[in-house]
């Protein structure tokens, strides 16, 4: 299996997972044709996309998925109730939030998050005995996600913000409650704790998510992460980034 994280930010959100016969995208923030650039630049198959999968209806999860999905043709999985804010997709498909199940040879665990969407999941993907997991979005980490993302061997984890620059920064008062809050995101403190809770000898690929442009910097996040977490088996240990894509990594 290979994955890639398209985009990680707070204005587009987009993860790239692949096995020999097919592949699958988590999210498309961005607009279809940047993902399209983005897909071709890591070498990436596009005919091999099989579906998109939804985490929650924010618009930069969601923003590129109608256009994608049509040119693409393929269908569009979110749960009923995330569904519901989707339109002018090429097909639709409802999975239930915290049901496993199957999606040709990928098995997918769509498990619940803690967030201000209506119904937002993670997700970890298990293909040929590899697992990707992606938990981003995370106003407050809960047993669910520390079962569902351990005994990785790819981890998109949240470090959204530095708590001192998200004091100092120009956001109302009432964003940064929102952020701050248990249905916001992960401190890159939050975010690295999680990590070393679900570290293992077997996760060799690590990348920082969802960092705020206003409240976060690339360096704070990697300081926390290397202040607590044995990090010496890690292959790959970055930051994602609305910019540019991680390149395509073998698991």
């Amino acid at each position: 299996m290979k994955a890639a994280v398209i985009s990680s930010g707070s204005k587009a959100n987009c993860s790239y997972i692949e096995n020999d016969k097919s592949a699958i995208l988590i999210d498309c923030g961005l607009s279809a044709k940047q993902a399209k650039i983005r897909l071709d630049e890591i070498g990436a198959d596009q005919d091999k996309i099989s579906a998109i999968f939804v985490t929650h209806e924010h618009g930069d999860h969601i923003r590129g998925i109608s256009v994608l999905s049509r040119q693409l043709k393929v269908p569009v999985y979110a749960n009923e109730r995330t569904s519901r804010k989707l339109d002018n997709i090429f097909g639709l498909e409802i999975f239930v939030t915290g049901e496993e199940f199957e999606f040709l040879d990928f098995n997918i665990n769509p498990f619940s998050i803690v967030h201000d969407a209506t119904d937002p999941v993670g997700f970890s993907v298990v293909s040929d005995g590899v697992k990707f997991s992606q938990a981003t979005d995370l106003g407050r980490v809960t047993n669910v996600v520390k079962e569902s993302i351990k005994d990785s061997n790819f981890l998109l984890v949240e470090t959204n913000y530095d708590q001192q620059k998200l004091n100092d920064c120009s956001y109302p008062w009432e964003l940064k409650q929102r952020i701050h809050s248990i249905h916001g995101h992960l401190s890159n403190e939050d975010g690295a704790l999680l990590l070393d809770e679900v570290n293992n000898p077997n996760l060799k690929h690590v990348i920082l998510g969802h960092l705020s442009e206003n409240s976060n910097e690339p360096e704070l996040a990697l300081k926390a992460v290397n202040k607590i977490v044995e990090a010496d088996h890690f292959k790959t240990l970055e930051c994602g980034s609305v910019y540019k894509s991680t390149p395509l990594m073998s698991l």
